[in-house]
């Protein structure tokens, strides 16, 4: 059976797009995430599902980040991105950073199914305004190819370090040690070609919808 995968952290929204997938694809059988984690869980449980409905917005979730990180592990997964986000530059950057699609979540129902097939057809869909934006600039291009090496469990690692914490927290968050952590914390510096976790996190952040807003994390010894 022909799966689709929606992960957003909204459950009226998920209500809505359950209502449109049943009336234009019937035969669909649809799984459901709330957030980044849970979406990480979903996609290595359903490696064959057809298509992903991706909010940027969810917990867990930091801009592009996800959409990178998910289309380097799961290259075979089409994703679609379905945010309330509607800035056209927005748009071209999920489009630059690997998704088939970017749905506007004011689509009517007629446009969303619309949407849905074409891309089920193998065609691109988002709105016009999107094509003609300007293309993401080199800078986060590096920075998008660079997240593609980390391994799922270093990308959380940097994840949870660009939340702010510390080494020690995150292995508590983990459950395992730090010297784990500070392991990987090496590996995540020499892939990203970073000194130090500032520049790790910046880097990082550079695939944030606003990487102005980025804080750096406190500083601690490797």
């Amino acid at each position: 059976m022909p799966t689709l995968l929606i992960a957003d952290d909204h459950p009226l929204f998920r209500e809505a797009l359950r209502g449109v997938v049943a009336r234009v694809l019937p035969d669909y059988e649809l799984r459901e995430a709330d957030s980044a984690h849970a979406l990480y869980a979903l996609a290595e449980a359903e490696p064959d599902a057809d298509l992903l409905l991706l909010d940027l917005n969810m917990p867990g979730a930091h801009g592009f980040s996800v959409l990178v990180h998910l289309r380097a592990q799961h290259p075979q997964l089409p994703v679609v991105v379905v945010s309330a986000q509607e800035d056209p530059a927005v748009m071209r950057r999920a489009l630059d950073h690997g998704a088939v699609g970017f749905i506007p979540k004011s689509a009517d129902a007629a446009t969303l199914g619309d949407a849905l097939t074409q891309v089920l057809e193998g065609e691109r869909w988002a709105p016009a305004a999107a094509h003609t934006a300007p293309a993401v600039g080199d800078d986060e291009h590096a920075a998008a190819q660079r997240l593609r090496e980390l391994t799922p469990q270093q990308f959380r690692v940097l994840q949870m370090l660009g939340t702010g914490l510390l080494n020690k927290q995150i292995a508590y968050e983990l459950g395992v040690s730090e010297a784990t952590v500070k392991a990987h914390m090496t590996a995540i510096l020499r892939k990203l070609g970073a000194s130090n976790r500032t520049q790790a996190v910046l880097i990082a952040g550079r695939l944030a919808l606003d990487p102005a807003s980025v804080v750096p994390p406190p500083e601690e010894e490797q």
